[in-house]
């Protein structure tokens, strides 16, 4: 590369982020209420986090659908088409689904103490106490639970590390558990774990598979991709109105409804995301000025958009 012989160039992408983080399993009591969820997000320091693995350099996953044309917009309220779709489930809808939700943000230091007491209000509101400096229940049952990673995950693993050291401070006995790609299979098939990394790939083309991840039959019958175990009319309705769309912006809408869905959730903690292409490609070769929406795709043939002067 010195000898100037290969280009090296970032290109931006409108791909979905998709989502990947940590996952609760809603099937689990201690995980069925959205203000523990919620409250554990809050406890996880992103921005430390990501200082401390990735230089603070990759953005963080906003939404399932976030990056593209087909996700909500952080903070704003659904407005338009969506609104009207996402109206008859209005009672069953999560704070922010209609209004505007944005990830808790901290401000990077370890003792993320803003963050720390909002997550601790809102386990209290949700029936959780310190005792002793242990967080438990009206019953006396403290809030443990496992982290269930498989082996050579350094980077989640480190991150889950950072996350349980804060989770301390909220007095909850978390542990990270590693183990063989087999063991980890066999588990997440039948839904054994409390939390767990989690990645959902999603292009701009949804359909089908929606149900498979997000479906309610997921919640009881094995080997589904609904790890979560979400369990949401809303979800499946827009998930039908989707696949029988008669145009772009009825398909559209209803993306992005389900985007605000699944997005509040607080069925997954995000991490982070790359938001653009790196290439590197030998000197002779040129690119046209307008690129596809996707940027450079893995897989594509690079003769389908690169040529040589």
């Amino acid at each position: 590369m010195t000898e100037g012989k290969v280009i090296k160039e970032v290109i931006p992408h409108k791909r979905p982020s998709g989502i990947e983080g940590f996952v609760f399993n809603a099937r689990k009591p201690m995980f069925a209420d959205w203000r523990v969820r919620e409250a554990l997000t809050y406890a996880f320091n992103f921005e430390l986090v990501n200082k401390t693995l990735n230089g603070g350099i990759p953005p963080r996953i906003t939404s399932y659908f976030g990056n593209s044309t087909l996700g909500m917009q952080a903070g704003a309220p659904a407005q338009g088409r969506v609104a009207e779709l996402l109206a008859p489930f209005k009672d069953a809808m999560l704070p922010g689904a209609l209004e505007g939700y944005t990830l808790p943000a901290s401000d990077g230091s370890e003792a993320n103490r803003k963050n720390i007491r909002a997550a601790s209000k809102l386990l209290e509101e949700a029936g959780w106490t310190v005792e002793n400096g242990a967080l438990q229940n009206a019953k006396g049952e403290p809030f443990a639970f496992e982290i269930l990673i498989t082996n050579g995950a350094d980077d989640i693993i480190n991150a889950a590390t950072i996350y349980v050291e804060a989770l301390k401070r909220l007095g909850i006995d978390a542990r990270v558990t590693t183990v063989d790609s087999a063991q980890y299979k066999e588990r997440t098939t039948n839904y054994d774990f409390d939390m767990t990394h989690y990645v959902r790939s999603l292009s701009l083309s949804p359909g089908n598979e929606q149900t498979l991840y997000w479906g309610a039959a997921g919640v009881t019958e094995p080997g589904s991709r609904n790890w979560m175990g979400m369990n949401s009319p809303a979800a499946e309705a827009l998930i039908a109105g989707m696949l029988s769309a008669a145009n772009p912006d009825e398909f559209d809408a209803h993306v992005e409804a389900l985007d605000r869905v699944l997005t509040t959730g607080r069925y997954v903690i995000p991490i982070w995301y790359s938001d653009v292409s790196r290439l590197a490609y030998a000197k002779g070769l040129r690119h046209p000025e307008r690129l596809p929406l996707y940027g450079d795709w893995p897989g594509w043939q690079p003769d389908v958009w690169w040529y040589q002067e």
